[in-house]
């Protein structure tokens, strides 16, 4: 018996004339996930089989789940075109999933080979016999089946699978193009790089710091988060752009009305991801900004904020509810490392009384009475840029420096 992977591109041979970049695209990239073990690969039209060569099973699918633009996965048993040896491979299969309890089954079959005589159904119904004489427990329901067994009658083999596990979908980065992801710490901004990612958009982060006014745990917060955001990414790896925004934090607080503070605060850093945007040949701007969910998040703060720039913006959580959110972050697993109890600059000095509909008008009158322009290309020019890697553990020096002595 042969073990094999059936992977599924979905929606990626629907592309017509650039299918064949979709595709081949998520194939380099299914190649250098599995650079490092002895599978493999049998590349077709429409989907691809891993052939796992000892490899675990279970090893592969953790490997393949990274990756988007994949459809589904199916665990494929492959045998010769003999319907005895078929058989005994279903019989095999399906007893691994039973138990003595009674289970409702039928057989699907595809004849892809049409040299063979018998039709679709008459092969279904012949492995669908053989099987039940020797799984009692099994009773054909060919409308709602508990389990159903797959089979594809190719030239080179027959293929039969049982189970489908879902992939990310989307498509395979870089198609969608590249971006600017504000990267907070907080629950939401992880969840809404991983959704542009699955898009196919390459992320680079953004990450707006003040130590020593906020904590450097904070920081080390955003570097695993990035390391978790990595393993979707080609190569392993994520671009943080690490932004000192104490000097002009410190002159916010001075010199903004509390009630507006935050509205200002990320005008500023819009401006400065702006700039970053453009180094970085990037065409958009990703923000983790779900409609309602905070002061700053209601429609006339997000007019507000975005008439700092005239960049495009995008916003994927913009409509949903933030245990939705949740647990999208507990599946990529960034929740706990958001959990950790250490704000970043939008949070820790969060007005008591925060304007919910804040004016373009008057946020500009306050920026007015600041020369903000120089501070922010400040910011954007004394970045410090890092390439993490997946799984990689950056740790920084707590020892009460700010991140740029810590880092040097």
């Amino acid at each position: 018996m042969n073990e094999l992977i059936l992977v599924r591109y979905g929606d990626l041979v629907l592309k017509g004339k650039n299918q064949k970049y979709f595709v081949k695209t998520a194939n380099d990239r299914i190649q250098e996930v599995f650079s490092s073990l002895s599978v493999t690969f049998d590349f077709r039209h429409d989907r691809m089989y891993l052939i796992l060569n000892g490899v675990l099973y279970h090893e592969a699918i953790m490997r393949l789940v990274t990756i988007p633009g994949l459809h589904s996965f199916s665990l494929v048993s492959k045998c010769a075109v003999d319907y005895s040896e078929a058989a005994d491979l279903a019989v095999a299969m399906i007893d691994e999933k039973i138990t003595s309890e009674p289970i409702t089954f039928k057989v699907e079959t595809k004849r892809a080979d049409k040299t063979i005589q018998e039709t679709s159904t008459q092969i279904s119904q012949l492995l669908a016999k053989s099987i039940l004489k020797r799984l009692k427990q099994l009773k054909v329901d060919v409308h709602h089946p508990q389990l159903t067994l797959n089979v594809e009658m190719r030239k080179d083999g027959c293929y039969m699978y049982l189970d489908q596990i879902k992939g990310m979908g989307g498509f395979p980065v870089p198609m969608g193009g590249r971006a600017i992801a504000l990267l907070s710490g907080g629950i939401d901004s992880p969840v809404a790089a991983f959704i542009a990612i699955k898009k196919g958009i390459e992320v680079e982060c953004v990450h707006f710091e003040s130590t020593p006014m906020t904590p450097l745990e904070s920081v080390q917060k955003t570097l695993d988060l990035c390391a978790v955001l990595a393993r979707y990414l080609p190569h392993d790896q994520i671009r943080l752009h690490l932004v000192p925004f104490q000097a002009l934090h410190e002159r916010l607080i001075r010199d903004v009305p509390e009630s507006y503070l935050i509205t200002i605060m990320r005008r500023m850093m819009l401006r400065i991801a702006s700039i970053i945007q453009e180094e970085a040949h990037a065409k958009a701007i990703i923000t983790g900004d779900s409609i309602g969910q905070v002061a700053s998040q209601t429609l006339e703060s997000l007019e507000t904020i975005q008439d700092a720039t005239d960049r495009l913006m995008i916003r994927p959580l913009a409509g949903m509810d933030k245990s939705e959110i949740i647990k999208i972050a507990d599946q990529i697993d960034t929740l706990e490392i958001s959990n950790r109890a250490f704000s970043d600059c939008c949070s820790i000095y969060v007005p008591k009384n925060p304007a919910i509909r804040p004016q373009i008008a008057i946020a500009k009158k306050y920026e007015s009475q600041i020369d903000f322009a120089p501070l922010v290309e400040k910011c954007a020019k004394a970045r410090r840029i890092l390439t993490i890697h997946a799984g990689e553990k950056f740790e920084l020096n707590l020892m009460g420096l700010s991140v740029q002595e810590a880092l040097n």
